[in-house]
């Protein structure tokens, strides 16, 4: 005789009918033992319980309710992908159409680079037009900040003393802003040091 009890594995076997080379081992001890035995009646009661509840399935819309709650990623070339067929007409011609109106932008373009690249001198006179109105914004940027910060006294200041002005401006801006990184970092420090 067996002086184990059973495992649940093996009352799962038992109450699954099961048949096989371990299982008869498993019957003659349900039989000779009484906690076993007792175990078992109680787990058949239980199975036979949960087999007369009635069956419920959810309703055909559940996926589509909890599917519209979960927010879905969609990678960015997925949902380019799909913007581009959406437009796209459905009709052969007008694909067609729509590619060769691509393919007559796409070499109209290339064209206009292939000219561009040939013509050096119209390139560099671009670049130089472009640049100036860069610098001239950036310039106009850089004064109008300036007159922000710190009044347009500055300005007359700048006109007036040239580059010593715009050293003196620039050495009084790098000192409020180390004292105010100095101060900030004193108050942090204090603040560690009460937490």
């Amino acid at each position: 005789m067996n002086h184990r009890h059973l495992l649940p594995e093996e009352f799962d076997l038992l109450l699954d009918d099961e048949v096989g080379f371990g299982v008869a081992p498993l019957r003659e001890h349900a039989r000779e033992c009484a906690q076993c035995r007792a175990q078992l009646e109680d787990a058949r009661l239980v199975v036979t319980a949960l087999e007369e509840l009635p069956r419920f399935a959810p309703s055909f819309t559940l996926a589509n309710k909890v599917m519209s709650q979960v927010p879905v990623f969609v990678p960015w070339h997925v949902a380019a992908v799909e913007t581009v067929t959406r437009l796209l007409p459905h009709s052969r011609p007008g694909r067609l159409a729509v590619a060769g109106l691509l393919a007559t932008a796409g070499a109209t373009l290339t064209g206009g680079a292939l000219w561009l690249v040939s013509r050096g001198d119209l390139v560099t006179l671009a670049a130089d037009v472009v640049g100036n109105h860069l610098r001239g914004a950036v310039v106009q940027a850089v004064q109008g900040g300036m007159v922000t910060l710190f009044g347009p006294a500055v300005m007359d200041t700048l006109q007036q003393g040239g580059l010593f002005g715009i050293g003196a401006v620039a050495a009084g801006f790098l000192a409020a802003a180390t004292a105010s990184a100095f101060g900030l970092r004193a108050i942090a420090s204090a603040a560690r040091r009460r937490g």
